[in-house]
């Protein structure tokens, strides 16, 4: 960590960005989680809500206390960044159906690469991703990263709507879409295992820290649990 972490900026009123590092780094996010979970503890009935992100955490604090106290109050209960990334909590595997009939951006992200379809689908399906962050939406966990062969810009013009368990790239991100929604990540598969369940505990099958693997399946047993094709 370098010597200007951790940083304590405001975020608009009763709210502020608590940075402990500048780039994806599973140290980083790793000190990222244990200060959430000190940052909670400090702030206890005062807390509103906590968004730890890849490198900070945004905190959102009851009035009338300020910003100074708050500030006083987390470096005061910060602990120092670990060692080292620690184990993961969980590991955790996603059955994937790569195709173009459920990835429409798979053949063109390949052509970009210079790579064969298939190779695509070996580099992204090779890789074992970290969960570091969970936002957007309710269940969408940020995971990385992703082989630098295959990394993708976000498109141009995004969609309006992307289909529930598109499995996305985007620069060396990839994620599952748990829900339709509009997106501009370059869509190269889907997974049929819900990712966010409101009504069932657990709600999501990943959480911040887990190592996910995705499994390619075929077309046959994707749809067998559960995928659809619309």
């Amino acid at each position: 960590m370098r010597a200007e972490y951790p940083r304590i900026t405001g975020a608009g009123e009763s709210a502020l960005m608590l940075y402990l590092g500048e780039r994806v780094d599973p140290r980083v996010n790793a000190w990222v989680q244990c200060a959430a979970r000190a940052v909670e503890q400090a702030l206890g009935a005062d807390l509103v809500d906590l968004v730890p992100a890849y490198t900070s955490i945004l905190v959102i604090y009851r009035p009338p206390l300020r910003f100074i106290e708050v500030a006083r109050r987390i470096r005061a209960a910060l602990p120092p960044p670990p060692e080292d990334a620690g184990d993961a909590s969980n590991d955790v595997t996603l059955p994937v159906y790569y195709a173009p009939e459920a990835g429409a951006d798979l053949e063109a992200l390949a052509a970009r690469a210079g790579l064969s379809v298939d190779a695509v689908i070996e580099y992204h399906a090779g890789t074992v991703y970290r969960v570091y962050a969970i936002g957007f939406a309710p269940g969408f966990a940020y995971l990385g990263q992703v082989d630098e062969r295959i990394a993708a810009p976000r498109l141009d013009s995004p969609r309006l709507r992307v289909p529930r368990g598109s499995v996305a790239i985007a620069e060396r991100q990839t994620a599952v879409y748990p829900a339709p929604s509009p997106g501009g990540w370059n869509l190269i598969g889907r997974c049929p295992v819900p990712l966010f369940d409101p009504v069932r505990p657990p709600h999501m099958p990943v959480a911040v820290g887990d190592r996910v693997r995705f499994e390619p399946v075929s077309r046959k047993r994707y749809l067998a649990l559960g995928g659809d094709l619309q």
